[in-house]
């Protein structure tokens, strides 16, 4: 075994599953929504909005994370659609992190359903790591009624590229001496921020595989890519010198991101994910009694350029309408209409203290808001997530 050992640990169709489970818990359905064609993304009257996960029977009719919901309704006739349920989420994501830090010296939540387990030093205690990850999984299906994926490697990079094999419930492993046949014939698309874009440009150079980029010249790559076609280059050849940190999110603020399926192009459909995201983070920072006063947005295109913007609020909140409203606000001004590969939301600068400065105009506005998300956190709390859904959701979704 390496010295170093890290674990990617990534929920399986993560929305779909957690909301299977609920609905059976709770009596709301006989039917595990994970074995018929279903996805998480909107009402079923609906025919807006996107794919937030989906079962393995849709995946089979060719349906896709992220892509519209009248598109997917297009490949699958009968597929069922459920509205998300970004309470309950937030809930299922703070037990798969409890458990993981109860066993991993260092855990580093990567999004709400995947994280990273820095293991290193732990074979006195668990023994051959590749079994472990195995019992582990089969730990987080016993006590939390879901299922994972495990990648196993030296990095960072390999273990979240070893996750992505095979689905579901399963145990991959991919150390360095293994690239080559696990990793290189691979194509290019599937190495980890290689986006549709960057795969027309390497395949105008005759680089198709992972294998044919791990073995081109950099100094092509960087000519034609500048610093992307580097790094792309050094994932290639299964380097990444970045270290699981261990930091507890609680720290830094709350956040949440999403990898895009596909490149986005389409304003309308950012500001769907914008309001995802601020629903799971907003959810998050109230369940915590906690208010937060800078919120931030950051892109990645399809070129592995970054952009970040934040803006400090006004006062401090919890309100969902707000973090997202000034998300938008900061999408608007940093979007350069290049495709995004990646959104995320953070806010920082989290307090207890819940004093809200409030100016003339938007007092009562504050108020009506605030008793409004209060009720609806407790709404979904008892009944489940069908049971009302936010007016600006169904807003956006038009």
């Amino acid at each position: 075994m390496p010295n170093t050992t890290i674990y990617h640990i990534d929920v399986n169709s993560a929305f779909l599953s957690w909301s299977a489970d609920y609905f059976l818990r709770e009596h709301m359905t006989d039917t595990d929504i994970r074995t018929i064609p279903a996805v998480i993304g909107g009402d079923e009257s609906m025919r807006h909005g996107i794919v937030l996960a989906k079962s393995t029977s849709a995946k089979k009719f060719g349906v896709k994370t992220g892509e519209p919901l009248i598109r997917a309704r297009e490949k699958c006739p009968g597929l069922k659609v459920f509205p998300p349920n970004h309470k309950l989420y937030t809930q299922r994501s703070r037990e798969f992190i409890t458990l993981l830090k109860s066993v991993a010296p260092k855990v580093e939540q990567y999004s709400i359903d995947e994280a990273f387990c820095d293991m290193s030093g732990t074979e006195n205690l668990y023994g051959n790591l590749v079994d472990y990850a195995d019992s582990l999984r089969e730990r987080i299906y016993r006590e939390l009624r879901f299922t994972v994926n495990i990648g196993v490697s030296v990095n960072k990079l390999l273990a979240k590229m070893a996750s992505d094999f095979e689905k579901p419930d399963k145990t991959h492993t991919l150390f360095p001496e293994e690239i080559p046949a696990k990793m290189w014939p691979l194509p290019v698309r599937e190495l980890f921020f290689v986006g549709k874009s960057t795969e027309k440009k390497l395949r105008t150079l005759g680089i198709r595989t992972i294998g044919d980029l791990a073995a081109c010249d950099p100094a092509l790559l960087s000519s034609h890519f500048h610093k992307q076609g580097l790094t792309i280059w050094n994932y290639a050849n299964g380097r990444d010198l970045e270290s699981v940190t261990g930091h507890d999110s609680a720290n830094k603020g709350y956040s949440s991101e999403t990898t895009l399926a596909a490149d986005m192009t389409d304003p309308e459909t950012a500001k769907i994910i914008l309001l995802s995201l601020a629903e799971t983070v907003a959810a998050r920072i109230r369940a915590d009694k906690a208010y937060i006063s800078v919120v931030g947005v950051t892109l990645v295109t399809c070129e592995f350029e970054k952009y970040s913007h934040q803006k400090s609020l006004f006062s401090p909140t919890n309100i969902t309408e707000e973090i997202y409203h000034t998300a938008v606000e900061l999408f608007a001004q940093m979007w350069k209409k290049e495709p995004i590969r990646l959104i995320g939301l953070s806010t920082s600068k989290a307090t207890s203290d819940q004093t809200y400065q409030y100016d003339l105009f938007h007092k009562d506005q504050y108020e009506r808001l605030s008793k409004l998300n209060s009720a609806l956190d407790s709404i979904r709390d008892k009944y489940g997530s069908g049971a009302v859904k936010r007016a600006c959701f169904l807003k956006e979704e038009d």
